[in-house]
């Protein structure tokens, strides 16, 4: 399904039925790594919304002037054309950014929030120094750096040895992804807020869900994240990676859903 949201198309799936969930994908990634949650949370009785953030996936636009502000409007977008008024939101890596942009902003449109393998602190100047060195790649015709610097933080030592086919996939994934979408979502991480004295403000129930074989979340920001939210319930994967929704989709969904069963 597709949208004009904000002057860009939006490509996003609207699955099943019941309480509303959406789910935001992390970067350079798309709605894609979904699959594994798409038949269990319908069965277990929720409605799906998958969106692909623009420039990602199926999605148009991206650019410099993209800022976290411009995905969570287009997702609002997206859920005031549904006609859902609250949903619970979960975010994945760069759509946790997104999602406390949301929880800032749009509080009353959120009833419950899923943070997964995230963080709350912004960049620090070697983070965004490392951003800057990754859009000069992509402007200069070396885009494939990216998913080559990404391919290496996703996934766990024993997924990338046991699972190879899925490695493969995600960094098809990754390759896909237009320069424009790949310089907006280094820009809007770059430029991202920092949270981590500020998430006593988001009094919602929380799950924060961390891996402890996490190469790009180390577990210090799980942790943040478990103790200053005021309303949170932490669970750590063992044995998975960044990517262990895919990685470990039965213990991921087991997780997910005891949580989704508050609402």
């Amino acid at each position: 399904m597709q949208l004009k949201i904000n002057e860009s198309t939006i490509h996003y799936d609207d699955l099943g039925k019941g309480p509303a969930v959406v789910l935001i994908h992390g970067f350079p990634l798309s709605r894609q790594m979904w699959a594994p949650q798409v038949e269990p949370l319908i069965a277990a009785g929720y409605r799906l919304i998958l969106p692909d953030l623009r420039g990602f996936g199926d999605s148009e636009g991206g650019g410099r002037n993209v800022a976290m502000d411009v995905y969570a409007d287009d997702l609002i977008g997206l859920l005031d054309y549904l006609e859902i008024e609250r949903a619970v939101v979960g975010g994945m890596s760069m759509g946790g950014y997104v999602l406390m942009n949301l929880l800032e902003r749009y509080p009353d449109r959120i009833s419950g929030a899923m943070f997964l393998v995230t963080r709350a602190a912004a960049d620090d100047e070697a983070g965004k120094q490392k951003r800057d060195e990754l859009i000069d790649a992509v402007e200069t015709g070396r885009k494939a750096l990216v998913a080559e610097t990404f391919v290496g933080v996703l996934f766990a030592d024993e997924t990338a040895d046991q699972q190879p086919e899925l490695v493969a996939e995600v960094r098809q994934w990754m390759e896909a992804v237009t320069p424009q979408g790949l310089i907006g979502g280094l820009a809007a991480m770059r430029e991202r807020p920092d949270y981590a004295d500020r998430l006593d403000r988001f009094r919602l129930p929380a799950l924060v869900l961390g891996a402890d074989q996490d190469k790009a979340i180390p577990l210090e920001h799980y942790r943040t994240l478990v103790d200053g939210l005021p309303d949170a319930e932490g669970v750590l994967i063992a044995g998975g990676g960044h990517m262990v929704n895919m990685e470990m989709p039965d213990v991921f969904n087991q997780e997910i859903l005891r949580f989704l069963a508050r609402f």
